[in-house]
Parts: C-alpha cells; sequence; structure tokens
C-alpha cells in the first residue's frame, strides 16, 4: 500500500506523541513492504535530518503560532496529497477534521486518529477550545475511519456522538543499548523522572509543589519544554528548588537513557487518551505514580499508584515510594509485563496495516489476485 500519514510535525519526533508515533508507525510500515509519505512541519524538521531512507518526507512551511500552526500545515497538506499518488491517509489530531474531507474526494479514504480531548487543555483560550469542540463533532462525518486510542475516549464518542470508532492503543517498544546515563549527572535507579510538554494540563506545578516537601537526596528531572510560552517555563524553574534538572526536551536513545535508569516516574496529565510518556516508562519497567483520571487508570490498571490533586497527598507518596524498593521492584515488574502485553508497537502496526487495507476494500483484493496470477 502507500500510505501518507499527515497531521504531525513531521519525523524525527522533535515534538510530542503523535510525532513519535509518526515515526515508529512509519518504519514498521515500510518494513512490511509498504511504501510511507511522512508530511513534516518546518522548523521541526530539516532537509538533512537522518531517517530511513524508505521513508519519503514531504517538508511544508507552516505558520508558527500555537492557535493555526497545525491547521495551515494540514491544509497544505492535504492539498498535496490528494494530488499524489497515496492510496490511504493517516490523519492525526482532532482539529483537522474540518479538512478530512478533501483527499476522499480525491478518493483516498482517511483514517483519522483523534487523540484524546483537546479541547479541555488549559492552554486554549474560549474560541481555542469552541474550535476544537466543532473539531469533535465535525470528526464523526469527515473521515472514513475513526480511531481512539483509549477505551475511555472511545466510549465519549459513543456516547456523546454516537459515532463507533475503531481503538488502537499508543505502543512503547525499549531500544537495545541504552543502559548507562552517559551525558547526565545522575545515578542509576536514584531520580524521579517526569516527562511532559510544560503545559498547565499537565500539571507539572503540581509535581514540582510536592516534591519541594519531600525529603531526599533523589533530584526530580523534568524533561520537556513549550516553545510557544517560554514564561510558562520560567515560572516553573522559579518555583522548583535546586534539586530539579531541567533537561528540556530529549528525545532518542539519550531519552530512553532517562527512562531506563529512574528509580520512579510521576505521570501528571490530564488531557489526553493514552499518555505516550507513561506507556514508555511502564514498558522500561518504571514504578509509576499516576494522576488518577480515567484514561490514566485505564493504561496503568494495577501496575501504579494514583493521587490526586492534593500537594501533601502527592508528597506523602512519593516519599513513602522512595522509602520502599520491594514496593518499586514490585511495580516496576508489573508495569514491564502489562507494556509488553499491551502496548507493543509491531501489534499496533499490525491492527493500522489492517484498518488501511479494509478502507481500502477492493483495490487491495485486486491488487493481491493480480501479483497471484502474475506469480503463476
Amino acid at each position: 500500500m502507500k500510505i501518507a500519514i499527515l497531521g504531525t510535525r513531521g519525523i524525527p519526533a522533535r515534538y510530542g506523541g503523535f510525532e513519535t508515533f509518526a515515526e515508529q508507525l512509519s518504519k514498521r510500515l515500510a518494513d512490511r513492504g509498504h511504501q510511507v509519505t511522512v508530511y513534516c512541519r518546518c522548523p521541526f524538521t530539516k532537509p538533512d535530518d537522518v531517517e530511513d531512507p524508505r521513508i519519503r518526507r514531504v517538508i511544508l512551511p507552516t505558520i508558527s503560532s500555537k492557535f493555526v500552526d497545525t491547521v495551515f500545515h494540514t491544509f497544505l497538506s492535504v492539498i498535496h496529497v490528494s494530488f499524489s499518488d497515496a492510496e490511504v491517509v493517516l490523519l492525526c489530531n482532532v482539529a483537522n477534521s474540518p479538512l478530512a474531507w478533501i483527499p476522499r474526494v480525491f478518493g483516498k479514504p482517511v483514517v483519522f486518529n483523534i487523540d484524546g480531548l483537546d479541547r479541555k487543555r488549559k492552554k486554549w483560550n474560549f474560541l481555542g477550545r469552541f474550535y476544537l469542540l466543532l473539531s469533535e463533532m465535525i470528526a464523526v462525518v469527515t473521515p472514513t475511519r475513526l480511531v481512539t486510542d483509549a477505551y475511555v475516549i472511545q466510549d465519549y464518542y459513543w456516547r456523546r456522538y454516537r459515532k463507533r470508532s475503531t481503538m488502537i492503543a499508543y505502543g512503547a517498544e525499549v531500544p537495545e543499548g541504552c543502559n548507562n546515563l552517559d551525558g547526565f549527572n545522575l545515578s542509576e535507579k536514584q531520580y524521579l523522572l517526569y516527562v511532559s510538554r510544560l503545559e498547565p494540563e499537565n500539571n507539572p506545578e503540581l509535581v514540582i509543589r510536592a516534591y519541594r516537601k519531600v525529603d531526599t537526596h533523589w533530584p526530580l528531572v523534568v524533561v520537556g519544554g513549550n516553545p510557544y510560552n517560554s514564561l510558562y517555563v520560567k515560572k516553573l524553574k522559579a518555583l522548583a528548588d535546586p534539586r530539579v534538572v531541567f533537561t528540556g526536551p530529549v528525545y532518542g536513545r539519550a531519552y530512553w537513557r532517562l527512562q531506563n535508569n529512574a528509580g520512579l516516574y510521576l505521570c501528571a496529565s490530564e488531557v489526553g487518551g493514552t499518555h505516550p510518556g507513561l506507556v514508555e516508562a511502564m514498558a522500561a519497567g518504571n514504578p509509576v505514580l499516576y494522576l488518577d483520571t480515567p484514561e490514566n487508570r485505564e493504561t496503568v490498571a494495577d501496575c501504579g499508584i494514583a493521587f490526586g490533586r492534593d500537594v501533601d497527598g502527592l508528597s506523602r507518596k512519593i516519599f513513602v515510594t522512595i522509602q520502599d524498593s520491594e514496593l518499586r521492584a514490585s511495580l516496576g515488574s508489573r508495569a514491564r509485563d502489562r507494556a509488553m502485553k499491551d502496548y507493543r508497537w509491531e501489534e499496533i502496526t499490525q491492527k493500522y496495516e489492517a484498518l488501511f487495507q479494509e478502507v481500502l476494500g477492493h483495490r487491495v483484493a485486486q491488487a493481491v489476485s493480480s501479483s497471484a496470477s502474475v506469480s503463476k
């Protein structure tokens, strides 16, 4: 199949979960013999990036504003892909739903990954939230198939809009050779790790305030940034005590070195479906403390410890978990087992491949039949 992936910032992954998703999925689809094109944004990707040569990248411009960045770039992308040889389009991000019909006019089915409930993010003003609510409503009619990455989000679209969707989770796979902490002044299994874009709905303030109350020599390593709001990042740094290490965004093998050697992982995200960093922490065998939301609860199940929005409560749970090595070992082992069972990229790729084949329908069947006839 000729597959195009749109709506992310592109590959290599330098922003968030959608970009890692595009990178992991495109590589594995190429492994299976498919022709994959990933649409990328300036300035997040560059022509001289080292990337899998089997994957074609189309780098298009954008307007670098959090309110129009995604939709403007996706508009250019859907126009470009509509006149390309792509047979099926995978479109990401609910904000792009008003554009999902365009490739379909040109005979290209659109599989639409909506992620979570983006309109609940605190960074949006009233108009932004209204647009995203409208995008939710449009998403139930414009694509060929709708994909959700958590049963909680799948259930939401069914209850609110009576729209059935295909649930395909996010994945994680720990690369080999990322077991040391080269490049980081940290001790193995003796630091707390928080990974997320530094935005209010991911609650970095809650984590930092709670950590300040914990009597421990373990540093708190905060991985992430915010390219659209540097003032918020400065506010967090002013709030933190000297034990907090802000690394900025970290990707690739360096990121996995931090995951593989963490003593405790903190997930405080409240918006979205399956949180990428949380799944990756589980795959790395990290004990997890997570904000008690339906989506996080679904992801972790009984493999972590939930906390609420109370600073003192989170502080106590951090301290108790740090002090109990047997508890950490048990949580980490169960988390790794769950990730291996439910969040493997190979199985996720297989599900997307099957969905692409389904929406292409008779064209795939005809191609397979013609290939078989030629071989005879």
